[in-house]
């Protein structure tokens, strides 16, 4: 009886060892945020001696250097990774390719995708590819992803080179993954039993009756992940650069100035995330200041023009392709904000122009030409009534009798010098 009880807990004790499966989501763009929060889900896999973690990824891409962090610690787990593309409709395109070939297990959902992995710049023709070097470096890491864990190198190879991108069912037939799962619950029972290679040696995957332990990102991670997108931290720059454009224009609105400053530094801490072009900021700020001296000196627009050739060559710069090769600012957002740039400071400049061609309404200028009614008969000084207004007035020489139209042609001090229209 006793050795049946100890039998029984000894079968028990091996079943709960390691019989949790932690899983991590890593979607969006691929960040610093996103890096250190997989580098997180990984190690409190590790430190509970967890069976596996598994990494759901859907992502258009991202930063090389985010990418290549996310692999480094993907590679030195001390638990098994697994890269899930789920879910149906999810794709792992760009350097999301290159963190899901580089998991222990690769898996995708039904309907999903992968590839798409050359590195472009924007440009003013639309997307140009990169320098060759560039291209080589990415390709030769694709390759050695995909030596290490025996996927098939030349299709890998093929998503950085020719920018091809495959299905799951393309994935698994030609080699480039391990398991086309509907969900995650399917794919703990596929992989249950498998053997993979770590670095501290092979492991064999208990997957099958697993418990999931699911691992957020926590609201701070979410938010600063939010704002790292280029895109993001675009239009934050140059909403921050409005901002404090209105507040000295208007010096004491306070709001503006307040939001224009948030929105800088947070667009500031994002550029230091994404690695920028110098001479693309410089560039917009330039832009910027072509035209607000447009408002200042009236140059028919060329100033304008300018203004709008710098903010879009700035805007196309921005991100240094040499350090992040996988991303670019969308066509939309410079779109966007150049067109609004460019609107807004017509108006304005429209606005100012009109003003100055305005015929004066106040002083001495704004009384020149008026139209006015004799109160009393002026021959030295008498009294018109003219803009709602009684002034006193007298005429250059002849005498005008009272009830009679005058213009008014000049004014010294307060008295009006008139005439009469005949």
């Amino acid at each position: 009886m006793l050795a049946t009880i100890a039998v029984l807990l000894l079968i028990s004790s091996a079943l709960c060892s390691g019989s949790e499966v932690y899983v991590g989501e890593v979607n969006g763009m691929i960040d610093p945020v996103v890096s250190q929060y997989v580098s997180g889900v990984i190690n409190q896999a590790e430190n509970a001696n967890a069976s596996a973690v598994v990494l759901v990824i859907d992502t258009p891409g991202g930063l090389d250097k985010s990418m290549r962090s996310i692999i480094k610690t993907v590679l030195a787990s001390r638990v098994p990774v697994v890269g899930y593309v789920y879910p149906r409709g999810a794709r792992a395109a760009s350097a999301g390719s290159f963190i899901l070939l580089a998991t222990q297990i690769a898996a995708m959902s039904p309907g999903t995708n992968l590839g798409a992995a050359h590195p472009v710049r924007m440009s003013l023709t639309g997307e140009t590819t990169v320098e060759n070097k560039i291209t080589q470096d990415a390709a030769a890491y694709m390759r050695a992803i995909a030596q290490l864990n025996g996927r098939n190198v030349s299709l890998a190879e093929s998503f950085v080179l020719k920018s091809r991108s495959i299905t799951e069912k393309e994935a698994l037939k030609d080699g480039v993954i391990n398991v086309v799962a509907g969900n995650i619950g399917e794919l703990l029972n596929k992989i249950n039993g498998k053997t993979v290679k770590l670095e501290s040696g092979n492991v064999t995957l208990e997957t099958s009756h697993a418990n999931i332990v699911r691992v957020p990102m926590s609201t701070s991670e979410n938010f600063l992940h939010s704002i790292s997108n280029p895109n993001i931290a675009y239009l934050l720059f140059i909403a921050g650069i409005f901002g404090i454009i209105f507040e000295l224009s208007s010096p004491g609105a306070i709001f503006p100035g307040v939001v224009g400053v948030i929105c800088l530094l947070i667009a500031l801490w994002s550029f230091q995330t994404i690695s920028i072009n110098y001479a693309g900021l410089i560039l917009i700020l330039f832009g910027i200041f072509l035209f607000l001296l447009e408002i200042k000196i009236n140059s028919f627009g060329l100033l304008s023009i300018g203004g709008v050739i710098s903010l879009v060559l700035g805007s196309l710069m921005l991100i240094n392709v040499n350090k992040e090769p996988f991303i670019s600012i969308s066509y939309w957002s410079i779109g966007s904000v150049t067109l609004i740039t460019a609107l807004f400071f017509t108006f304005v400049i429209a606005k100012t122009a009109a003003a100055m061609i305005k015929k004066p309404e106040t002083g001495k200028e704004g009384m020149l030409g008026l139209i006015g009614e004799t109160k009393t008969e002026l021959s030295l000084e008498g009294l018109v009534f003219i803009h709602g207004e009684l002034w006193k007035a007298r005429t250059e020489k002849e005498k005008v009798e009272r009830g009679r139209k005058v213009k008014v042609v000049g004014m010294e001090n307060l008295t009006l010098i008139v005439k009469e229209v005949k």
